[in-house]
């Protein structure tokens, strides 16, 4: 499985007027292609810095950033990013809600004056049919018109999900999109969304402070250490066939020892920074 995102020897550190606070120092990994990777640590320990470094948000101090081996500032790859909160508008429909991020990606005047009519029609019409699709997948068609108060917490997220996804990603971060949500809500949102980016074969980094989340969706998971954050260890998940699904994992005899020892690693960082 070839390599779609590489970290090498990656720092940032704010800078204020009381001092320089480091929150990443020296980190590397690599995220396969298809991958869904987790990242856990401590509070504060740099997860949410990562992920402005992985979309271009920040600029890294020291190392570097690849995706399909060229540097994040020269590639195209398309990043998807969703957040805690939906973020959807009141204003707009589901429809009109999931079309945002195609809207913002492909503003009209970006068309060739002399070829702009056809070339719109026929973008925009594929983009409306691969909408659709993904609602009715969703299950979301019926709500198409709704407005966002009309839908559970759990549907917000499956809109937000579609919103991401219909720019055709090649790397999907997730910032604890979960987190937001009830308990059974948050696992049923979590094992839903989840098994669709796995069967659509997306690359995907989620940071969260869930170790039973990051268990029950990853294929490896980074442990970072306390601030400044380092790579402490990558653990491997690998639960074999039969427990595919987030919900399956969690009811699996491998589930308990893959979360005493992420426990473990994260204690004993505790105690000894």
């Amino acid at each position: 499985m070839k390599t779609k995102l590489e970290v090498k020897n990656l720092s940032y550190s704010y800078h204020e007027s009381t001092g320089e606070t480091t929150a990443l120092s020296h980190i590397s990994f690599d995220v396969r292609d298809g991958e869904f990777f987790a990242v856990v640590g401590p509070s504060g320990c740099g997860k949410s810095t990562l992920l402005s470094l992985l979309c271009g948000l920040l600029k890294p101090e020291e190392g570097s950033i690849l995706i399909d081996g060229i540097p994040r500032e020269k590639s195209r790859a398309v990043i998807g990013y969703m957040l805690q909160r939906d973020h959807l508008f009141e204003w707009r429909s589901i429809l009109s809600n999931v079309s945002l991020g195609l809207e913002i990606q492909n503003p009209r005047h970006r068309f060739p004056f002399a070829r702009a009519n056809a070339a719109r029609r026929q973008t925009e019409e594929q983009n409306r049919r691969d909408l659709l699709q993904m609602l009715r997948t969703y299950g979301l068609e019926a709500f198409r018109d709704a407005r966002p108060s009309q839908l559970s917490g759990g549907m917000r997220q499956r809109a937000a999900l579609i919103r991401t996804m219909a720019l055709k990603p090649d790397i999907l971060l997730l910032d604890e999109p979960f987190s937001a949500l009830d308990y059974q809500t948050r696992l049923e949102v979590c094992d839903d969304i989840s098994s669709i980016i796995k069967t659509q074969k997306k690359t995907a980094v989620l940071i969260t402070h869930d170790l039973s989340e990051a268990i029950s969706v990853a294929d490896r998971i980074l442990v970072l250490t306390a601030r400044p954050g380092r790579v402490k260890t990558i653990l491997n998940i690998d639960f074999g066939p039969g427990a595919e699904r987030p919900l399956e994992r969690r009811n699996a005899p491998e589930f308990s020892n893959y979360f005493n020892q992420l426990w473990k690693e994260l204690k004993y960082d505790e105690t000894t920074v």
